[in-house]
């Protein structure tokens, strides 16, 4: 258990839970960690050799050779690496590489004295007694356009069917994974942000989170 404050945000792709989470760092002072971001450089890094995500030799090592240099790759947020993070996630050795990171992260801030860690098993799994936990999540519908507007302002020509193809698939495989299948802790604050922007979002999460906290 981390001495520091720990703030768990788990939530489905483009539920708006990583934006959630960045926020509330700043707005907190806390250090924020995007562990999904974790699982793309990894899957990222098997496509770039060639391999296939689902492969765990080529999985595992990708994971135990983590390059660090890909975490700012343009590529981390397309679809494929998408696909591809989903995969090597349901990887048990890749898993407990990625964790041992994340717990030290938590347990270990990085020039902080709080931690905002958000991803699939946060809550659930990798910080358990994380003082505040929120599910994030938001219709299907709006989760693929939200998506969708953010890959065509980085120059992607696919359609919003293949986005919520995509996102339809991701959720599949996210909750029906064997290993640390996403789903909503008993004790996390639910927040569906379908009918909020962004500032009502950050506002309701940061709301849940000082209260949480002062008790």
């Amino acid at each position: 258990m981390s001495k520091y404050p720990v703030i768990a945000i788990d939530g489905p792709a483009a539920s708006g839970k990583g934006t959630l989470a960045r926020r509330i760092a700043a707005a907190m002072g806390f250090a924020h960690l995007d562990s999904g971001t974790l699982y793309r450089v990894v899957g990222l890094a098997v496509l770039r050799r060639g391999g296939d995500p689902a492969d765990p030799k080529a999985a595992i090592e990708a994971a135990q050779a983590f390059d660090l240099s890909l975490l700012e790759d343009p590529q981390l947020r397309m679809p494929a690496t998408s696909a591809a993070s989903s995969s090597v996630a349901a990887i048990p050795a890749v898993r407990a590489a990625v964790m041992s990171f994340q717990r030290d992260f938590a347990a270990n801030p990085p020039g902080s004295k709080g931690a905002v860690i958000d991803g699939r098993d946060i809550g659930t799994i990798i910080c358990p007694d994380a003082d505040v936990k929120l599910y994030v999540t938001a219709a299907l519908e709006t989760r693929a356009r939200r998506r969708f507007l953010e890959l065509k302002s980085q120059g992607s020509r696919l359609s919003e069917a293949d986005v919520l193809a995509d996102i339809r698939a991701r959720d599949q495989r996210d909750m029906t994974r064997p290993i640390a299948p996403l789903v909503q802790a008993p004790d996390a604050h639910l927040l569906d942000t379908t009918h909020l922007d962004i500032e009502a979002a950050v506002s309701r999460a940061l709301e849940i989170v000082r209260t949480g906290l002062r008790t």
